[in-house]
C-alpha cells in the first residue's frame, strides 16, 4: 500500500494531537516575583515590557486615573476577547490563557500593575519554539481595546 504526502501529513497531525502536545500542562514559571514578570526563555514565543532582549521586548500598557478602574477595564477586555480565560487577578496581577483555534495551545498572558499609570504584561507560548509573531499581535491587540475602553482614550 502507497502512503501518500496528505495521509501521512494527517498522521502526523494525528500524532501530534495524541502526544499530550496540547498545551494542558500548568504553567510552571509564571507570577512576579520583586515586581518583575518571569522573563522570557530564549524561544521567540514570548514577549515581555521587561524583556532585556530587543525582540522580545514590547511597551507597557499604560493608564491615567487609579488602578482599580484600570483592572477593571482590562478584565472587561480580556472577557471579551475569543478563547480567553481569566484564570487569576488579584490586587496588582492578572494571568489569563489564550487557547488557539484548531489544537488548543495554550498562550499565558501575564499583567502586572506597577502604579503609577503602567501595566507590565507578558505573553508566552507554554508549548514549540516560534509562534508566528502570536503573542505580540495578542499584546498589541489588548493593548488598542484597553486604549479604547477608557474615557480619554489612556
Amino acid at each position: 500500500m502507497k502512503i501518500t504526502p496528505l495521509a501521512t501529513g494527517l498522521m502526523l497531525i494525528a500524532a501530534f494531537v495524541m502526544s499530550g502536545c496540547s498545551g494542558d500542562r500548568p504553567q510552571t514559571d509564571s507570577g512576579f516575583k520583586d515586581s518583575r514578570l518571569a522573563p522570557c526563555p530564549t524561544s521567540p514565543n514570548c514577549v515581555s515590557s521587561q524583556a532585556s532582549i530587543e525582540t522580545q521586548r514590547v511597551e507597557p500598557l499604560r493608564y491615567k486615573g487609579v488602578a482599580v478602574e484600570a483592572k477593571s477595564r482590562l478584565l472587561a477586555v480580556l472577557k471579551d476577547m475569543e478563547r480567553a480565560q481569566t484564570e487569576s487577578a488579584d490586587t496588582n496581577y492578572i494571568h489569563a490563557e489564550f487557547r488557539s483555534a484548531l489544537f488548543g495551545f495554550v498562550d499565558d498572558v501575564e499583567f502586572y500593575f506597577d502604579p503609577p499609570g503602567v501595566i507590565q504584561v507578558r505573553s508566552a507560548s507554554r508549548v514549540g519554539y516560534s509562534d508566528f509573531g502570536v503573542n505580540r499581535k495578542r499584546v498589541e491587540v489588548i493593548r488598542t481595546r484597553f486604549a479604547a475602553s477608557g474615557s480619554s482614550g489612556s
